[in-house]
């Protein structure tokens, strides 16, 4: 299985909100906390739809939550 290229920093986003939980995230933008941790492990990459909701809660542009690692 290939690794993603993608990383993202909601871990240390959900820790600046407040320590915001994994299930109180997943509630705001409508998914499990399976798909949360997934995502936040680089194991799962997200829909742009709800990479775009996860950014909308933490009020940062996609581009301070999600990155592209190119080869």
């Amino acid at each position: 299985m290939a690794k993603l290229r993608i990383s993202n920093s909601i871990r240390k986003l959900r820790f600046e909100a407040d320590e915001m939980t994994q299930k109180a995230l997943a509630e705001r933008v409508g998914v499990t906390r399976q798909t949360i941790i997934a995502i936040e492990n680089a194991k799962y990459s997200p829909t742009l739809e709800l990479a775009f909701q996860i950014a909308a809660v933490f009020d940062k542009p996609l581009e301070e939550v999600f990155s592209y690692l190119p080869d």
